[in-house]
Parts: structure tokens; C-alpha cells; sequence
């Protein structure tokens, strides 16, 4: 089997490190192919303006001048020797990507890349924040449950169409409790902030992050899944299309275009 793994936390990032030893269990044969720089929140932005570069970082390892969808592009389309990859993992990502998050993530994108060129892909985050700020990042639950959970899933596949996505919890591994197929969820409250500071020639800038809230999801979503402990598996496709709605206004917007207001 033949490996790409990519992330949106930079070539260095301590998740990538756990993503590679998840690999290895399938397969000697792991590509990576990461960001030169944090891309976190990059989603799946394309580098249209700017030529990217790419450095060598070792053996079957590349850095990118680019977002996690350059990354898999480029890896698969020109820096993979012989066959493309048979799975793409992303991540493991600093912090999770649930709810919402699904449409901030270079780490989703870099899976729905692979997706796209019709490769198994899978995102895989480690939580964080949710025991307090000052909290370690628990990388080893990522590296212990994460071959077990992408054996799973190889094991018994998955539509074409479809990027797994998935969450650990920010426990230790000993207390984690379960594993759960989940459904995105949503947050009740604005999870995105922008804090206004000030440089020290008195220039004003804003710093954007994420509020630590908890929110009250309800049973079944990935949100409540990771709040409660237990490890989230969300399959998410790129499908955005409200068909109720459709249905809904075939009424009012279907047969002749109107020419303005009525």
C-alpha cells in the first residue's frame, strides 16, 4: 500500500510525526508531502497567484510553498514516483475539526483533495482546549487508537465520494470510551473571534481565534461524541446542496427567469 500524508500545521508539526507512525503500521511505503508553513484554517484554497515552491526534506518528503490542496496536488500529479497513492491521510491535526470547523480546515481539504482524485482519504484531529488552555495536547490517544480506526475503516470501505473525518478526544488514552459513527454537528454560538490589539507604534491589528465554549449538541454528533469522550467518525462529502429547500422553492423559481422585482 502506498501512503501520501499530508496536514495543514506545517512539515514540522509534532501531529505529523503521530500521522507517520500510523501510516507505517499499513505500509514502508509513506509519502509526505506537507506545508513549508502553518495553513491552519487555509480550507481548500488553490495557490493561483504565486508560484510554489517545493524543497526536499528528505527521502520521500516534501515541504510546499502552499496550502494542504497544493500539497496533495502537486504530490500526487507530479513528486510520487510510479503509481498514485492508495490512501491519503491528513493530519493529525493541533486541535479538533468538527461542526463548523469542517469548512475552516486544511486539514479536511487535504483529504477532499484526495477524494477528488479518487483516492481513499481520511482527516484524522486530536482535540484539545476541551480540560482547560493550559492542558497538554494528549498526541499519544491520536497514536494509539489512530491505526486501529483507519484498519477499521479500510476494512470495510466507503462510498467514493466521501472523506472520513476523524476526531479524538482530549483524554488520555485509558479513558477514552468508545468509538461512534457521528453526523456534523452545530454550535449554538459564534465559535470564531477577532481580538483587536494594539502594535507598539500604536497602530491598531486584530488577532482571530477560536472561543473555548462548550456548546450543548445533541446526541449522535461529533461534538458530543469528543465532549463525552469518545472517539467521532464523520463521513463528510463535498455535496453542499440543501434539497429541501429545492424542493421548497421549485414553485417560485422554476419556468420563465423574472426580469426584477414584483
Amino acid at each position: 500500500m502506498r501512503i501520501l500524508c499530508t496536514n495543514d500545521d506545517g512539515v514540522h508539526a509534532t501531529g505529523l510525526a503521530v500521522l507517520e507512525k500510523i501510516a507505517r503500521a499499513f505500509s514502508d511505503d509513506v509519502w509526505v508531502i506537507a506545508p513549508e508553513q502553518e495553513q491552519s484554517g487555509a480550507s481548500r484554497a488553490l495557490t493561483l497567484t504565486a508560484p510554489i515552491r517545493v524543497r526536499a526534506a528528505g527521502e520521500k518528503r516534501f515541504a510546499i510553498a502552499g496550502t494542504p490542496t497544493d500539497c496533495v496536488l502537486l504530490g500526487v500529479e507530479h513528486l510520487i514516483e510510479g503509481a498514485k497513492p492508495d490512501l491519503v491521510l491528513s493530519g493529525v491535526n493541533r486541535g479538533q475539526n468538527m461542526a463548523e470547523d469542517v469548512t475552516f480546515s486544511g486539514t479536511i481539504a487535504g483529504a477532499m483533495q484526495g477524494m477528488q482524485l479518487g483516492i481513499p482519504s481520511i482527516a484524522l484531529s486530536q482535540a484539545r482546549g476541551l480540560r482547560g488552555a493550559e492542558a497538554a495536547i494528549p498526541w499519544e490517544t491520536a497514536e494509539t487508537y489512530g491505526a486501529g480506526v483507519v484498519g477499521q475503516l479500510l476494512k470495510h470501505g466507503w462510498p467514493k465520494d466521501v472523506v472520513m473525518n476523524v476526531n479524538f478526544p482530549d483524554v488520555a488514552p485509558d479513558e477514552v470510551r468508545a468509538v461512534e459513527m457521528t453526523f456534523q454537528g452545530a454550535r449554538d454560538h459564534q465559535v470564531v473571534y477577532a481580538d483587536k490589539r494594539e502594535d507598539l507604534r500604536g497602530g491598531s491589528y486584530y488577532w482571530l481565534g477560536f472561543r473555548g465554549q462548550r456548546s450543548e449538541p445533541p446526541e449522535g454528533s461529533d461534538l458530543r461524541a469528543v465532549y463525552e469522550g469518545r472517539i467521532s467518525v464523520t463521513p463528510l462529502h463535498v455535496d453542499l446542496t440543501h434539497r429541501q429547500t429545492i424542493h421548497d422553492l421549485k414553485g417560485v423559481l422554476g419556468g420563465a427567469a423574472p426580469k426584477g422585482p414584483e
